[in-house]
């Protein structure tokens, strides 16, 4: 059975207070229940704000013949091997990837350091790209075809061949055939079939070309963000591998890798640099794991899961195997973390500073690069992540949907900054979007923040 009332989330999201929705179908980490309280892990909650939005008899009117219409068809959802091939290869893929971008960084800061010059080029539109995102991109357009067929394989990613195949590229192109060929000789490591022989730069650019679906509202296709937070990537900081599935509209499945991703969280604090200085000084056994993540989960499960970065030339330990994340239980503004871009041009600082001083929170935002800060709320490390873009900027739905999927199934709520699902059945961007984008642990905060949201927006510049 789904663990959500499918039918009632889809078609009747949970009010808000005027007019307000709020995506509350998620899912957490359940044991025996009965009713609604086994679909909704927030339902006390809800039951508790009942004195002020006035809907909960209706909701449980509505939510207790949903549970029936969802038994009559529990055969639709009780299959458990539904995407479990896929979501499979699709950890083994970002695996390989973030495995390959941590070699590129460590070759991209060391000839920084040795020339003073940041190895980086420019698209078309002056966005930054290095050759771990062609690379990226090729291996997990070729594992995806290899493993699941190419066929009616449809993957809408953001780089294109464009800057590879110029005539001043050939150098750059050689590069990424040289990286793309020399990490797929180590895919038996990653648990993936290796290629007879080394691709071609034909097809190595196809596997890149292939990456031109252009979403929509039906069938299925796959969302990536090769390397995600690319300033960060460059500058030996965070930044993520984001790979999803959506089906009609829906993300069904998302996995996000986070190679830099340390285990003890007070070194992720964007303001303590040094504990990564220091953690180098003392380097890691093979015994221990001391940072790169992978996260990931699968829509209806309830469960979101986290493990180590694999290495091709290192053996999993058996204590780092795979465990389950959820998100924090805190719910007090004052003891809350929040995240937020670390550069200004994406989010308005000014705004999110107010916006977390008329709400309680006390702490110093968390500025991270790239959707690491959505892994930080599925593992706990954080409570709320706001993002308010300047006026005129579309956000992009590979930048959102496999944290989205990943937070949901850890028990947290991502919406809008009207409280409504994001919508990703609309192309490569997420159209409609009130004003911004508010993921947190719960819905008590999440209430919290829309509200001071709608009370601060009319003194606001954005």
């Amino acid at each position: 059975m789904s663990l959500y009332c499918s039918s009632f989330l889809t078609k009747i999201p949970h009010i808000l207070g005027q007019g307000r929705r709020i995506n509350e179908y998620t899912p957490n980490h359940v044991g025996a229940a009965n009713s609604c309280s086994f679909f909704f892990p927030h339902y006390k909650t809800l039951q508790n704000l009942s004195g002020h939005i006035g809907f909960v008899s209706k909701f449980d009117q509505i939510c207790s013949s949903s549970v029936m219409e969802d038994q009559k068809n529990m055969g639709r959802f009780s299959e458990p091997e539904v995407y479990s091939k896929e979501l499979d290869v699709a950890v083994k893929a970002v695996q390989m990837a973030c495995s390959l971008c941590q070699k590129v960084q460590e070759n991209l800061i060391s000839k920084t350091k040795s020339n003073g010059q940041v190895q980086m080029h420019s698209k078309d539109d002056s966005s930054p790209v290095t050759i771990a995102d062609w690379s990226v991109q090729a291996i997990v357009s070729w594992v995806l075809s290899e493993s699941l067929g190419s066929g009616n394989m449809s993957i809408l990613a953001e780089e294109d061949v464009q800057t590879l195949t110029k005539t001043n590229a050939s150098g750059l192109l050689e590069a990424v055939v040289k990286t793309v060929n020399d990490y797929l000789a180590e895919a038996p490591s990653f648990g993936v079939k290796k290629p007879k022989s080394d691709l071609k730069t034909s097809e190595v650019l196809e596997a890149i070309s292939r990456c031109n679906s252009t979403g929509g509202p039906n069938g299925r296709f796959w969302v990536l963000d090769p390397v995600d937070g690319t300033l960060g990537f460059v500058r030996g900081d965070q930044y993520a591998v984001a790979l999803a599935l959506i089906e009609d509209g829906e993300v069904v499945l998302g996995v996000l890798g986070c190679p830099n991703y340390p285990m003890r969280k007070e070194w992720l604090s964007y303001h303590h640099r040094y504990h990564r200085i220091i953690s180098k000084l003392t380097p890691p056994t093979a015994e221990t794991w001391d940072k790169g993540c992978v996260l990931y989960a699968k829509r209806g499960t309830g469960k979101a899961w986290m493990q180590p970065v694999n290495h091709a030339d290192k053996k999993l330990v058996l204590q780092n195997g795979p465990r389950p994340v959820q998100v924090s239980s805190i719910d007090n503004p004052a003891l809350a973390t929040f995240c937020e871009p670390v550069e200004k041009a994406n989010s308005s600082h000014s705004f999110t500073a107010g916006l977390a001083y008329s709400v309680g929170l006390r702490k110093q935002p968390l500025r991270v690069y790239s959707m690491v800060k959505y892994a930080a709320i599925a593992r706990g490390d954080a409570e709320i992540f706001m993002k308010f873009a300047r006026a005129g900027y579309k956000e992009k739905i590979w930048d959102h949907a496999a944290g989205l999927v990943i937070i949901q199934e850890a028990g947290g709520v991502v919406t809008d900054a009207g409280g409504r699902p994001l919508d990703f059945s609309k192309g490569m961007y997420l159209e409609g979007l009130d004003r911004g984008i508010i993921a947190s642990s719960g819905a008590k905060l999440h209430e919290k923040i829309i509200e001071a949201v709608d009370a601060s927006w009319g003194s606001s510049s954005l």
